[in-house]
């Protein structure tokens, strides 16, 4: 397993289909993985630091967890079969609850909890970006500081 943190999330164009882009911290891939609205919306707000008015799924989970006295210590990124990506969310105790990619990582920011992808995966959908195309990776991290997630087209209730 190999520890990745979150880059942000962007709109995909022309599809206009979000995707959360991931990096392996000990080395030089990128782990892009395709997401909906609504779950780029909620990994927009923890790294932004919004805090709605009413919780989001996300921040549900986060306070029962907190409630029932449970803790969440790592998320893994696990498979890829038919382009579907696989994660699990790993409890103290050891409990492994099967999960969304997009899910773990929402819920991954808003508790601190470390986040892994298999080898496997990163072997197969990694993305190795050359030392010249990281100006583009600092334009992307530019353009996630002015996002917002009302840029998904999706608002919160």
């Amino acid at each position: 397993m190999n520890e990745l943190e979150v880059v942000g999330v962007r709109v995909e164009m022309p599809s206009n289909q979000p995707i959360v882009l991931l990096r392996e911290t000990g080395g030089d891939r990128y782990l892009p993985i395709w997401i909906g609205p609504v779950e780029a919306t909620a990994i927009a707000f923890a790294q932004q630091g919004v805090v709605p008015a009413r919780p989001l799924t996300h921040d549900l989970f986060k306070d029962v967890l907190e409630a029932l006295g449970q803790e969440l210590t790592q998320i893994r990124i696990i498979d890829l079969r038919e382009g579907v990506f696989y994660a699990e969310l790993v409890f103290s105790g050891g409990v492994e609850v099967s999960a969304r990619p997009s899910d773990a990582i929402a819920l991954a920011l808003r508790t601190g909890t470390s986040i892994v992808g298999s080898d496997a995966v990163l072997d197969e959908a990694g993305i190795v970006i050359p030392n010249e195309q990281e100006d583009e990776i600092e334009k992307f991290r530019e353009f996630l500081n002015d996002i917002s997630p009302e840029d998904f087209g999706t608002t919160s209730q």
